[in-house]
């Protein structure tokens, strides 16, 4: 079931192949369980248990997408729910990347959106993704509230990950 996983990640985030996906980033269900050689079933359990809920279904369960993470290359126009009442958010990473951070922010590189946390935890889980040999994470906390109120856009994710177009350095703290 993990590379089954993996491998609906991959195209439903950043290439859906010969799969059709509409500027919402839903794609057949049908299509999709086709492609991979697995049953409704199957993919209904990868959606419950995925650790991070990254998929979810239509309302009549006939289409599929990724809550967020998307290629910009794919050029979708997902809408989210904008946050009206923000807070503090964190970001994790690594060591090694919080000079360059503290100095030019976090920007969504190919992606279409910064990815934030709402508690130090999970913030933590994402920086140990990137982790590398010899180095630590670090959580980043980053002033959702002065964002807002400088006219900035927040949104949240289906399954609660907080989006930014980026995060200039001015809203960026390391406390030692």
């Amino acid at each position: 079931m993990k590379n089954a996983s993996r491998k609906i990640s991959y195209l439903l985030r950043h290439n859906p192949e010969d799969l059709k996906m509409d500027k919402q980033g839903w794609v057949s269900v049908n299509a999709l369980l086709s492609k991979l050689n697995i049953t409704m079933e199957e993919l209904e359990e990868i959606v419950a248990n995925n650790d991070k809920k990254r998929f979810g279904f239509s309302v009549d369960k006939t289409k599929i997408r990724a809550h967020q993470g998307h290629n910009e290359k794919l050029g979708l126009k997902i809408t989210f729910k904008e946050v009206q009442f923000p807070r503090t958010y964190y970001h994790g990473t690594n060591f090694l990347n919080m000079n360059s951070i503290l100095k030019f922010g976090l920007n969504s590189k190919n992606r279409a959106y910064v990815h934030l946390s709402k508690d130090v935890e999970t913030a933590v889980n994402v920086g140990n993704r990137h982790l590398k040999r010899g180095d630590t994470v670090i959580v980043l906390k980053i002033d959702g509230n002065q964002m807002k109120r400088d006219g900035l856009k927040i949104w949240e994710s289906e399954n609660g990950v907080i989006l930014v177009n980026n995060v200039s350095p001015k809203y960026i703290k390391h406390e030692k």
